[in-house]
């Protein structure tokens, strides 16, 4: 009888935590270039096409839309009060709030060369890598204060995404990770596929790619999520979001119970 209601357990908790299919618009699911949720129940969708990225609710309806002159990379939105972008070709940093209103705007022309790729840290600080000069800078942009700057002789041109986390300097390319210390020494080369972006949560740093989501754990990808002939997936604290055949599924994360 213990293993008959064990059994049930599973089966009412596994049904629970099944795959659900959010109401959107299918079109905009098709043609959508980059995916991403906040935890509090808000999707987002980038368009390459006419560098557009709009908010939508739980229920597919747009709660907010930006239309931008230049490509800009949006960074994450885990702050939704505080939206992080870079363009390379505007060599601008800009904060966007819940409503995608530009709340502030970063021009690096004045006081850097080249910048190739930014992290934002926090609300004060971001890192900058210089490609004219060779150059990783930690920038307090609240202060207008370039607080270090290292030599960093690394090959970018096929660069895709910048992180840096407990002094290591994470750089995604189209089919690699390498991962850096601040002094340029090479300490990780993994290779990968259909890569995407880099995504850091609280103390674990993760790659988010067409169809699989990894966390880096002692210098090796253990795969978090998987869902095989997706267009993208993404996630928050709370679920996995998938765009599939173009529908929007979300998956509960499991959470452990001991």
């Amino acid at each position: 009888m213990k293993n008959l209601f064990n059994i049930l357990v599973l089966f009412i908790f596994c049904t629970a935590s099944a795959q659900k299919v959010l109401p959107f618009d299918t079109l905009k699911l098709g043609t959508a270039n980059d995916l991403f949720a906040d935890d509090y129940g808000n999707i987002y969708l980038q368009q390459k096409k006419d560098f557009s990225f709009a908010k939508y609710d739980s229920l597919g309806h747009q709660k907010a839309k930006l239309m931008l002159p230049l490509p800009f990379k949006i960074q994450n939105v885990q702050n939704p009060l505080n939206v992080p972008s870079f363009s390379q070709n505007a060599q601008e940093l800009r904060f966007f709030d819940q409503n995608l209103n530009e709340i502030q705007t970063i021009n690096f022309r004045q006081k850097f060369g080249f910048i190739k790729a930014a992290y934002v840290e926090d609300l004060q600080q971001a890192w900058l890598l210089d490609e004219s000069t060779k150059n990783l800078i930690q920038y307090n942009f609240r202060d207008d204060k370039i607080v270090n700057s290292f030599p960093f002789r690394v090959d970018v041109d096929q660069l895709l995404d910048l992180l840096v986390y407990e002094k290591n300097v994470y750089l995604l390319y189209r089919n690699q990770l390498l991962i850096y210390n601040l002094n340029a020494e090479k300490k990780v080369d993994l290779i990968l596929e259909n890569v995407r972006k880099l995504r850091r949560e609280n103390g674990i740093v993760m790659v988010i790619s067409l169809n699989q989501i990894q966390k880096i754990s002692e210098n090796k990808l253990e795969t978090i999520f998987k869902e095989d002939n997706s267009q993208i997936v993404d996630k928050n604290s709370a679920a996995y979001f998938v765009i599939k055949d173009n529908k929007l599924y979300l998956y509960p994360i499991q959470k452990k119970i001991d």
